[in-house]
């Protein structure tokens, strides 16, 4: 039984569909097939229920959800003994991959590279950023090695380290409009206000609880992806732009931010791909930000 194998296995578990595991494996549906079939082969049993005609979802069997959870363990098994013989002083180089929203809270990232950078400077980083949509779409695809998303994701795909900075939630708005000369926002507030919203369907939802309000009986003027571009609209008195907090930087200008009342916060986690085998430099990294992580913590 080969690890690459075990690793095509996973990859089906988790994405539920050959085509899409395919994909991600960048590898041919009749070529992951037939990895699979050999698998059942060389096991004596069936370890998947393909789909029906009309359904391409994929499920395990009994013995399918015993060998994912043994092949979890065989895999974490070899990466933590390559991690182990690893020399310390070897030289690693590689590009990380990282998807991110607009959000103070990147800076954890920062720090971890920061950690590294004495002792392998080849280490690069490419940063995407989008919001939760996009980097969950992208680290499905194997374009990201992790990605940097509010809220909850399906611990059936994606593995997850919760960071403890939270977020706040308020509004951006001009110094000389009415609720400038409010400490904090209320729901009802911004019932009759024309409002800016972002794009981020998870922020939205919780937003919609907060403010006892479906999106469609609200005023939205406008939605916005980066909340820079939401800054200039505001700026010049088209509405509220209800964002997160230390996103614009408001001393000197014409605009001013307020927190929400009762306060809003949003949680943060770095995530990754279940099942996924990093590359020397992305474990490394992963590595790095538990240990920054477990400092803080204390």
């Amino acid at each position: 039984m080969e690890l690459r194998v075990l690793q095509y296995f996973l990859a089906v578990a988790r994405e539920q569909n050959i085509s899409a595991a395919a994909q991600s494996l960048h590898l041919t549906q009749p070529t992951l097939s037939t990895q699979l079939k050999g698998l059942e082969e060389e096991l004596g049993c069936q370890l998947l229920v393909r789909g029906t005609k009309g359904s391409r979802k994929v499920t395990l069997t009994e013995e399918g959800m015993i060998l994912r959870k043994r092949a979890e363990e065989i895999l974490s098994l070899v990466h933590k003994t390559q991690e182990e013989v690893t020399c310390a002083n070897e030289t690693v180089v590689g590009t990380i991959s990282i998807g991110a929203g607009e959000t103070e809270i990147v800076r954890y990232f920062a720090w971890a590279a920061k950690r590294l950078r004495q002792r392998h400077p080849g280490i690069r980083y490419q940063i995407h950023s989008g919001n939760a949509e996009y980097v969950l779409e992208t680290l499905d695809k194997g374009l990201i090695d992790f990605g940097l998303v509010f809220g909850e994701t399906d611990p059936r795909r994606y593995q997850s380290l919760p960071l403890p900075a939270k977020d706040t939630w308020g509004v951006l708005m001009r110094k000389d409009s009415p609720l400038a000369q409010k400490e904090a926002i209320s729901a009802q507030d911004l019932w009759d206000k024309p409002l800016l919203l972002s794009h981020q369907r998870g922020g939205n939802d919780m937003l919609a609880g907060w403010l006892q309000r479906d999106t469609s009986q609200l005023n939205v003027v406008a939605t916005y992806n980066l909340v820079f571009n939401a800054s200039l609209l505001v700026d010049e008195g088209l509405g509220y732009a209800i964002t997160l907090d230390k996103l614009v930087h408001t001393q000197g200008t014409s605009l001013c931010f307020r927190p929400l009342t009762p306060r809003l916060e949003a949680s943060a986690s770095v995530v990754w791909k279940r099942y996924q085998v990093f590359s020397k430099a992305a474990g490394i990294f992963l590595q790095s930000l538990r240990e920054l992580l477990s400092q803080e913590n204390g």
